[in-house]
């Protein structure tokens, strides 16, 4: 009865209603940072295809970040480290409680590294790999011998023993894959797959093109937001 004498008044003064203003607490929380890292001889600028994909779908523009680093000298201890000073700038910055690292090739090892045996499983909340040498690739050999990332990537390395050994997908962190077998510069191919994480073959695209391919983008995303649930 009250807001019919409201709307009779408010007719009657040739005024109309004011909206109701949506509290703030009933708005939903951003999402995670993400945060993008490459892989060797690579740079954050990889990943400005798939940056334009997140935003496009609504994925605010502030919360993508891009960490860049030395992937030829420094061993795979000191850049999860430097990992994790990155991630607790992004956390500083954007008052987030958690990150979401997307890597693509050498890139995975150190974001592993950073979550098995730094402090990244209590701060990250997904990770996905594109085509990441998880088990090793043959192809790194040809430049083991003056490049450090390439020692990291050889099979049975030192590296990828102690990623590898006990659970490979260690803490709450959700895990994925993505892997083709048309991969040039991971052999096999299905060394990317993890134990426990969630194992997607995409179609026959090159080690590069995983970061730009449709698909695999939309899957990332929707990963990323858990509508792959």
């Amino acid at each position: 009865m009250r807001g019919v004498l409201v709307a009779v008044l408010a007719a009657a003064l040739g005024t109309t209603a004011a909206p109701v203003a949506t509290p703030a607490s009933a708005l939903p929380p951003p999402p995670d940072p993400v945060v993008f890292v490459h892989g060797r001889n690579a740079g954050p600028g990889v990943w400005g295809s798939m940056r334009e994909a997140f935003t496009a779908a609504g994925h605010p523009g502030d919360r993508l970040f891009a960490w860049s680093y030395d992937t030829t000298r420094s061993t795979n201890e000191t850049l999860g480290a430097e990992l994790s000073a990155y991630v607790d700038t992004v956390l500083a910055r954007t008052g987030a409680k958690r990150v979401d690292l997307v890597a693509h090739s050498l890139g995975s090892l150190p974001a592993r590294w950073y979550v098995k045996f730094g402090e990244g499983a209590g701060k990250v909340g997904h990770w996905a790999s594109l085509a990441g040498p998880n088990h090793g690739t043959s192809v790194a050999y040809l430049c083991a011998l003056w490049d450090q990332g390439c020692r990291d990537m050889t099979p049975d390395s030192y590296v990828l023993r102690r990623l590898n050994e006990g659970d490979e997908t260690p803490g709450p962190v959700r895990y994925a894959t993505w892997w083709s077998s048309c991969d040039e510069q991971i052999k096999p191919a299905t060394s990317t797959q993890l134990s426990g994480a969630v194992n997607t073959a995409t179609g026959c695209l090159k080690h590069n093109d995983l970061l730009t391919d449709t698909a695999t983008v939309r899957q990332v995303r929707d990963f990323l937001t858990g509508q792959d649930r």
